[in-house]
């Protein structure tokens, strides 16, 4: 085992919102593990089959959720993107917020972080070696 992270997890206070928000913005597709989870379980496709990254999956969050002011609780999850701002402005209008805004790693890429309608907090990522 090469100790790689293979699978992520969102937890959502509301399942399908969160479904349409990250489906609108990213445009991952959703398949229902229910049956094999034991509980409502939805698994996210993020990509093709072969391309680089990891799919994951969306369930219903257990206990109290995240919020703007609170310490993160979990991994954060970025996003490759290969346009900042576009996606910037799609998250925008799919009700998410700015927790970190766009800032440059230099040399490397641009960098910011936001909250989903839930209040989950993520990354997305556009690699630029003109950041700066």
């Amino acid at each position: 085992m090469s100790n790689r992270v293979v699978h992520f997890e969102i937890h959502a206070g509301d399942v399908a919102r969160a479904q349409q928000f990250y489906g609108d913005i990213f445009g991952w597709q959703f398949q229902d593990w229910s049956e094999y989870a034991g509980m409502p379980y939805f698994g996210i496709v993020t990509g093709e089959e072969g391309e680089p990254g990891i799919d994951g999956g969306l369930m219903q969050r257990q206990g109290d959720g995240a919020g703007p002011g609170a310490p993160v609780n979990g991994a954060v999850l970025t996003i490759g993107v290969g346009n900042y701002d576009a996606i910037h402005e799609r998250i925008l209008a799919a009700g998410g917020m700015v927790a970190l805004p766009k800032y440059a790693l230099p040399g490397m890429a641009w960098q910011g972080y936001y909250l989903d309608p839930d209040g989950n907090v993520f990354g997305i990522h556009q690699p630029d070696e003109n950041a700066g």
